[in-house]
């Protein structure tokens, strides 16, 4: 416990002491969170700009054009008077899509064939790309259906028959988690813990790695046997960890209940998670610097660990789609876990049994890095002459 105690003093000191370094687990975590969150504040993708080579400048083109921009994910900022002006307007990233109406547009439909709308996008660019082609297919569908209904009706079909008639076999979509394909409730809270993973990570490195990159080893550790290396390192890693979790649970609280969201699941249980895996995390950097004995390979460690995680965690690409090989490294990150677990919370209202597992995972994971860490620490505090590594 006075291990504890004196180097946790010891590190409230050197913060206090360093104004950057005390940012790195103040302001700047809560300055990153903010800015994630304003970016997905909006929710839902709305007016994204598009927009329309009308060849055929008819009644029928000019309804489809007003359909188009009366949907809500799309806006028709400009019309171009031919496809290469189109095209120079994509590339240049001016509109997101471009909607091609052929000439004889509405003389082939008057005439009861078929004409068909050309959408342009840039299928790179794949949120973008699906809500156009959603809201495209939507606004076409609906027009072509109405021109079709009004065509059997003056043909004295009965208006239910026209129904059935025109889709025998319909398909019912039944949404059962985040009904409104909201960005802020998946994506967005999905980013925040994935920032706080990496800036954790680094600072268990950083923190730790200062010591033998200044050669002060000696001084934090002493001669405590390794009861008292490890409790040392438990001191050293408290503020940093009480602040990370400290913005991550003020971000929870406020990309849920703060904009009106109440989850099916136990949000306390997310809580704890999400302490666990800002622990986890310090406790990797630790180790990392702990066994190189470098800081600098520490801080590119924890990097090339913690960085990638987001990708690998299988909300951005589905785990099932991944090579066998990329799937088992996804499911050696703590962050493939922790997420899994907020949605299966946040979204989907899972029972809490379910996501004991992963709960008991990440706290064995930080026990287990911890001591790591402390044999590393007990080991380097023996051999003066590794320290100083940059």
């Amino acid at each position: 416990m006075n291990s504890i105690v004196r180097s946790f003093h010891r590190e409230a000191r050197r913060l206090a002491a360093d104004p950057w370094d005390l940012a790195m687990v103040t302001w700047v975590p809560l300055l990153g969170v903010a800015l994630l969150w304003w970016i997905f504040s909006a929710g839902l993708p709305r007016h994204l700009a598009v927009g329309v080579v009308d060849d055929d400048h008819s009644s029928l083109s000019r309804q489809l054009v007003r359909m188009l921009d009366a949907t809500p994910g799309m806006q028709v900022r400009r019309e171009f008077t031919n496809t290469a002006e189109a095209e120079r307007a994509l590339r240049a990233v001016e509109v997101y899509a471009v909607v091609s109406i052929p000439r004889d547009f509405a003389r082939t439909v008057k005439q009861g064939r078929a004409a068909q709308v050309t959408l342009l996008h840039n299928a790179q660019m794949g949120t973008h790309s699906g809500l156009l082609q959603r809201d495209v297919r939507a606004a076409v569908g609906t027009l072509s259906a109405g021109i079709e209904m009004a065509a059997r009706n003056k043909r004295g079909e009965a208006a239910q028959a026209v129904h059935v008639s025109m889709e025998p076999i319909r398909t019912q979509m039944v949404a059962l988690f985040n009904v409104s394909s909201n960005y802020e409730q998946f994506l967005g809270a999905a980013l925040i813990p994935a920032l706080l993973h990496i800036l954790a990570m680094t600072a268990g490195a950083w923190t730790v790695g200062r010591e033998l990159r200044d050669r002060t080893l000696g001084a934090w550790l002493g001669a405590s046997r390794f009861a008292g290396t490890a409790g040392a390192l438990l001191g050293k890693l408290a503020l940093p960890w009480a602040s990370l979790t400290l913005t991550g649970l003020l971000a929870l609280v406020g990309i849920t209940w703060g904009r009106g969201w109440h989850p099916p699941g136990n949000l306390a249980w997310v809580a704890c998670a999400l302490a666990l895996l800002v622990a986890v995390s310090l406790a990797a950097g630790a180790a990392l610097a702990a066994l190189t004995r470098s800081l600098r390979t520490a801080l590119s460690g924890a990097g090339f660990f913690a960085a990638p995680a987001f990708a690998f965690s299988g909300v951005a690409f589905p785990l099932a789609g991944m090579p066998a090989s990329a799937r088992a490294w996804a499911e050696a990150m703590p962050f493939t876990h922790y997420i899994r677990l907020q949605i299966e919370q946040l979204q989907m209202g899972a029972p809490l049994a379910t996501s004991v597992p992963t709960m008991a995972g990440l706290l064995v994971a930080t026990v287990v890095l911890w001591l790591v860490a402390a044999l590393g620490l007990r080991s380097a505090a023996h051999h003066p002459a590794t320290w100083g590594g940059r």
